[in-house]
C-alpha cells in the first residue's frame, strides 16, 4: 500500500470508518472540529448513521442509547467537551458497553485556548467520570500510529465492553503527514448477545447503571475491578528508545514523546547515554516496564517532560520509588516544549554528577 498526505484529525476520522464505526455523535470544538467535519460528509456517504447534536451532553447521550444497541460507536471532543461528557462516560462504564472517544487536547483550565496541551492527564486516566473504573487510554505520537492505534480501539472496546479513549493533542489533531491506511475491518454480522435489539422473540434484557441497593452496586464495582485487573495484565503497551544503556532516561508520552527522541538523538551526539521510555497506554500504564528498566541500575536520573504542570511526573515517582531522582521540565498554556527546551536540563543533570550533588531540578518550566 502507498502512503497518502493526511491531516491527524480527517486521518482519525478515516481510520475509524475503516475500523468499523457505524454511528458518530458529536459537537464542533476547536482543535478536532476537522474529525467531525470529516465524519459529516464520509459516514453520509457510506450509508452510516451521523448527527451534530445540540451539545457534548446530548452527543455522549446519543453515543450511550447506540453503544447499548450493540453498534460500534464513537464521538471526539476537545478538553472542555470532555469534562461535559463526564456524567455520560460515567453511566456508560457502569452499563458495560463499548465505546471510543476521541480527546483532541487543548489548553486550559477554563476555556484556554484552543493550542496543544497535555493537560488532561489526570482527567482521562485517573477517571473519566464519577465512581470508580477506568477507561483504557492509547496515546499515540505520529498520525501513522494513530491510525493503527484507532483499529485496537475498537477491538478493546468490544472484547472488554468498556470506554477506549485516543488521546492526542492538538498538533497531532492540526498537523498533515504521510499515512498508510489500513483495509476496511471485517465485522460479524451478529450483534452481541448483551446488545438490546428488540425483546419479541426471547426474554428481555436490561442495561443500566442504577443499583439502588448497596450490595448490588457493590458487586457491580467487583465486576468492573475484576475486568481493569484482567486489562491491566493484558493490554499495556509501551515504546523504549536507546533505553538499554541509559542513564539518563526521559519519560514522555504523545506529541512530547516524539519531540524528546529527538532530544535523545542530540544528547547521544553529544556523548551523553540518554534514552527514552513512552507510555502508549497511559491507563494502563506500563509500571512493571518501567519498574523493570529502573531496576537494572544502570539509570541515574529520569527526566519528565510534558505540556503540562507535571501530572504523569506523579505516576514517574511513584513508579521511581525514591530509587532514582525524578525531575520534570514541562510548558504549558499550549507552548510545545522543544529539544532546545530539554537538552540543557539533560546536560546540567550530566555535569552535576546524574543529579547527586547539588542539582535536584524537581521542577522546572523552560
Amino acid at each position: 500500500m502507498t502512503k497518502e498526505l493526511w491531516k491527524g484529525n480527517e486521518a482519525l476520522a478515516e481510520a475509524a470508518i475503516r475500523a468499523g464505526v457505524e454511528a458518530f455523535f458529536g459537537y464542533p470544538i476547536t482543535p478536532q472540529t476537522e474529525l467531525l467535519e470529516y465524519m459529516s460528509r464520509r459516514m453520509v456517504e457510506l450509508g452510516l448513521a451521523f448527527l451534530q447534536a445540540e451539545s457534548e451532553i446530548g452527543a455522549i447521550n446519543m453515543v450511550y442509547g447506540a453503544a447499548c444497541a450493540g453498534v460500534r460507536v464513537m464521538t471526539s471532543s476537545s478538553s472542555p467537551g470532555i469534562s461535559l461528557m463526564q456524567e455520560g462516560l460515567s453511566y456508560i462504564a457502569a452499563s458495560e458497553v463499548p465505546v471510543v472517544l476521541v480527546n483532541i487536547m487543548r489548553g486550559g483550565p477554563g476555556l484556554g485556548n484552543i493550542q496543544p496541551s497535555q493537560g488532561d492527564y489526570f482527567l482521562m486516566t485517573k477517571t473519566v467520570g464519577h465512581g470508580d473504573f477506568h477507561a483504557i487510554v492509547l496515546a499515540p505520537s505520529t498520525i501513522q500510529e494513530a491510525v493503527d492505534l484507532m483499529q485496537i480501539a475498537f477491538d478493546l472496546a468490544f472484547k472488554y465492553r468498556t470506554i477506549v479513549t485516543l488521546l492526542g493533542d492538538g498538533s497531532l489533531g492540526q498537523m498533515m503527514e504521510p499515512v498508510e491506511m489500513p483495509p476496511f475491518k471485517e465485522w460479524p454480522e451478529k450483534r452481541p448477545d448483551w446488545a438490546l435489539r428488540g425483546a419479541k422473540d426471547r426474554p428481555p434484557r436490561i442495561i443500566t447503571s442504577l443499583y439502588l441497593g448497596a450490595d448490588k452496586l457493590e458487586a457491580v464495582n467487583l465486576r468492573l475491578q475484576e475486568k481493569l485487573q484482567r486489562i491491566a495484565a493484558n493490554e499495556v503497551r509501551y515504546e523504549t528508545f536507546m533505553a538499554d544503556d541509559a542513564e539518563h532516561l526521559i519519560v514522555a508520552f504523545g506529541t512530547v514523546g516524539r519531540i524528546a527522541k529527538s532530544a535523545v538523538r542530540q544528547a547521544r551526539a553529544n556523548g551523553m547515554k540518554a534514552g527514552l521510555f513512552r507510555p502508549i497506554t497511559l491507563w494502563p500504564y506500563p509500571e512493571k516496564e518501567l519498574d523493570a528498566l529502573i531496576a537494572q541500575g544502570r539509570v541515574k536520573d529520569i527526566l519528565v517532560v510534558e505540556m503540562n504542570a507535571g501530572q504523569m511526573l506523579e505516576d514517574v515517582k511513584r513508579i521511581a520509588a525514591q530509587r532514582v531522582p525524578v525531575h520534570f521540565t514541562g510548558r504549558m498554556g499550549g507552548v510545545i516544549p522543544l529539544p532546545d527546551d530539554i537538552l540543557p536540563v539533560l546536560e546540567a543533570l550530566d555535569a552535576s554528577g546524574n543529579g547527586q550533588n547539588g542539582h535536584k531540578r524537581e521542577m522546572a518550566f523552560a
